[in-house]
Parts: structure tokens; C-alpha cells; sequence
């Protein structure tokens, strides 16, 4: 049974998803004495965690309950615990709720330990603890304030700017402006409330995010702040009132914490490694770049908006992420430090598709005769003046494509020749977006 994708489990809530997650606290609390759980601030929400605290009690396992809390601050302090369970979809839509694990350091469970929780969860003949070993459940306090008190030595107090803060009333809503007011920051809050029906389309994408955009602009603020649902996610928006697309922001982020060491997805601009860092590319995920981040490296990233720093923890925070951004903005306008980083043509799309043809898919693309084709995670095809990368989605039913190339027209054409290619593949009622 494949429960896991790329960042966890996800699907669309019911009675099948809410059976599941019993079956996960059950396989989780088998095996770790004492777990956190926290939960984003979908309307689902507090249903499915019951539903994990349940079994993990019949586990055997004790139990901490920490209330609506970011994903990474559920993760800072899994370092008290044997693991943690995040109850989110991050950023799909909100009748999508989910399940993601976590480690002490941080990171997600690797793939050998998703695997131990499948096998569990299929598992016919799983017990539950005899009755004298059941422990309780109690309330975990303090959470946010213990994230942001990690978070603050790290940053210059007074920064003494406006900053517009627009947190999708995903689990962000009462943290990030809070951490940024204690930072000295005039704060301007848009969607900064718990509310599990996201006004705006919660991925932080540059089509959901016109209105930090204006915002911006017509508050005369340094910078904009974006979240998605659990915040493990961080876009920005610059003093001109631009959105700084993920490929730039991991180079300016990067600069920023003096990174040499790089780990990155596939996906990821090929200018990053143009700038100097001694880069090394994973599958696309965060599950990935944190366990490569194990191996070594000063900063990891993903161009959807995942920043992770190890100094304070393996998984993605947008809240340190923030507060990153917000210090930088400070110092220098982010327009000028985005403007240095160099950009080529990059294109990103996808098709709705449940299954796809894969002979027929890569002989397709192996027709557009690239120069070497990585199977790392899907067909990334190499030429001389650019790549092309096609996937399956590892959180919907979509096939992604990315291309880049050194002039628009190269760029354009490599994505329209993919896209012909995955449009012959599919199963039947595919739809390119």
C-alpha cells in the first residue's frame, strides 16, 4: 500500500482518510513511547487528530496534544519527543487534509521509515496495547513562543520596517506577524486570522497573491510575507511589489546565511549553480532535500517555497524564512538583491491526468533527442541550451513540466514539445494548466 507522496500523506477528507489516520497513530504509536501532534487550521482538522491521538494511545504510545501550530514549529519542538505527527495538507486545497511525519531533528520520516508505516497500516493483524499499557494524552503549551524565542538571537532587534504579512489564515496567521513585531517591524496583516476556508488560493503562487502584491505597493511597505496553510511554505513580494519568483529567492536566501554548501530539487533554475555554490540536486520534495541535508550542506531548498536551515531545525520554515527575509529587507532593497541574481527563461506547468502511458511517454520525449536524460525522479532531459523535466506529481493527480533555456523561444519550445508529448500519454481527459 503507497500511502506516502512527496511530503506525506494527502487526500481529500472522508471517512476513508479519517480510518486511515487511526491506522497511522496506531503504527506510529507502536513504535515511538511519546509524540506530539499539532494540526494547520483546516475545518478537518481537529476530527483527524482525534483520530491519530486515538491510535496512538492504542499504541501504547503518550501523547501530547499542541493545538493549531505551523509545521515548523511542530517540529522545533519534536526534539522533546520520539516523533511528531503534523495533521495538514499545506498547500491543497481545504477540503484536503493529511498527515505528515516527523523526526526529532525535524526532518520528515525518510522513505525506509514510510515504508515501515505502510507495511503497519496494511497490516490485518495489528494490535493494540493491552489495557494496562495505555498511557494519556495531555496539552502541550507554549509552542509558538517557544519557535519564536529560537528564532530571535538569530536576527538584529529594532529592524524598524513595514511589513505586510499575508498568511492565508492558514496556521501562520498568529505567529509570523507576532515574531515580526517582536523583530521591530511594522506589521500589515492580510488573511491573519485561524480559519480553515482560505480566502485566496492557499499555494503562494504568484496568481494567488495579487493582493500582497497591491499591498505592498500602496502601503509603501519593504516587503511582503506569504504563507500556505501549515507555513512550511514562504514567498515573498519585493518593495517594488513584485513577486520574487522561487528560483531567485533560493539564491538570495542562500547569499543570505552565507551558504557554500547547497542542497536543491531537480527542478531548480540551473543559474544557482552559475553563482558559485557547490551545489547538489535531489527528487523533488522536502522529504528529499532534508535527508540529503543530512549528508552536509548550510542551506536546502526548494523553489516552491520550502527554506530550510539546518542551524535550527531539517524541516522547511517559513517562519525563520520570514524573519530572514524581513532582516534582509532592512539592509538593502529586495528588489536590488533579487535583480542581481541571474535568470533564464523558466517555464512550469501541469496536466490533470489520473495514470499515464510511460513507454509511450518517454518514447515521446526521447524523440526531442536530448543530449543525456537523468531518471532521478521522472524524464529530466539535458541539451545544450537547456532542460526539460517531466513528473508525476508527488501530492495530485497532475504530470509537472519544467523547462528552461537560455532565450524564451528555446524555453517555450521545450515546454510545448514536453507538453505534446505528456497530451499524447495520458489517460484519456487530461488537462494542461
Amino acid at each position: 500500500m503507497k500511502l506516502f507522496g512527496s511530503s506525506g500523506i494527502r487526500a481529500v477528507f472522508d471517512r476513508d482518510l479519517l480510518a486511515l489516520a487511526f491506522r497511522v497513530g496506531l503504527a506510529v504509536g507502536r513504535n515511538h513511547g511519546n509524540v506530539v501532534v499539532g494540526t494547520d487550521t483546516r475545518t478537518s482538522g481537529d476530527a483527524m487528530k482525534h483520530a491519530v491521538i486515538s491510535g496512538l494511545l492504542a499504541g501504547g504510545a503518550r501523547c501530547s496534544d499542541a493545538g493549531i501550530t505551523p509545521t515548523p514549529t511542530l517540529a522545533f519542538i519534536t526534539r522533546e519527543f520520539d516523533a511528531g505527527v503534523m495533521i495538514t495538507a499545506s498547500h491543497n486545497p481545504p477540503e484536503y487534509n493529511g498527515i505528515k511525519l516527523l523526526n526529532p531533528d525535524g526532518s520528515s520520516f525518510d522513505s525506509l521509515q514510510q515504508v515501515q508505516i505502510e507495511e503497519a497500516v496494511s497490516d490485518e493483524s495489528f494490535e493494540v496495547a493491552r489495557w494496562e499499557e495505555i498511557k494519556h494524552s495531555d496539552i502541550y503549551s507554549g509552542a509558538i513562543e517557544h519557535h519564536i524565542d529560537s528564532i530571535l538571537p538569530g536576527f538584529p532587534a529594532g529592524l524598524n520596517l513595514k511589513v505586510v504579512v499575508d498568511a492565508g489564515c492558514g496556521a501562520a496567521s498568529e505567529v509570523t506577524p507576532r515574531l515580526l513585531e517582536r523583530l521591530g517591524c511594522e506589521v500589515v496583516t492580510l488573511n491573519c486570522y485561524n480559519s480553515g476556508f482560505f480566502p485566496r488560493d492557499i499555494e503562494p503562487i504568484e496568481a494567488n497573491l495579487q493582493e500582497l502584491c497591491r499591498a505592498v505597493t500602496e502601503s509603501n511597505a519593504r516587503v511582503g510575507i506569504a504563507h500556505d496553510g501549515d507555513a512550511d511554505r514562504m514567498m515573498a513580494v519585493d518593495d517594488r511589489g513584485r513577486f520574487v519568483s522561487g528560483d531567485r529567492l533560493l539564491a538570495v536566501l542562500a547569499q543570505a546565511v552565507g551558504a557554500k554548501d547547497l542542497v536543491t530539487t531537480l527542478d531548480a533554475s540551473m543559474a544557482i549553480e552559475e553563482m558559485g555554490f557547490n551545489v547538489r540536486r535531489t527528487k523533488i520534495g522536502d522529504t528529499w532535500v532534508s535527508e540529503e541535508l543530512k549528508n552536509g550542506g548550510d542551506f536546502g531548498g526548494e523553489t516552491s517555497g520550502c527554506w530550510i536551515f539546518p542551524v535550527i531545525s531539517l524541516c522547511p520554515d517559513g517562519i525563520y524564512a520570514a524573519a530572514q527575509v524581513a532582516a534582509l529587507a532592512g539592509q538593502q532593497k529586495l528588489s536590488e538583491l533579487v535583480d542581481a541574481v541571474p535568470v533564464y527563461p523558466l517555464l512550469r506547468g501541469s496536466v490533470a491526468s489520473d495514470g499515464v502511458a510511460m513507454p509511450r511517454l518517454e518514447s515521446n520525449l526521447m524523440a526531442m533527442k536530448p543530449l543525456s536524460v537523468s531518471n532521478t525522479d521522472g524524464f529530466k532531459m539535458n541539451f545544450k541550451d537547456g532542460w526539460l523535466l517531466v513528473r508525476a506529481s508527488g501530492t495530485e493527480p497532475k504530470i509537472r513540466l519544467t523547462a528552461e533555456a537560455k532565450t524564451g523561444e528555446r524555453a517555450q519550445q521545450l515546454y510545448d514539445n514536453g507538453l505534446a508529448a505528456v497530451m499524447d500519454s495520458v489517460d484519456t481527459g487530461g488537462r494542461a494548466n
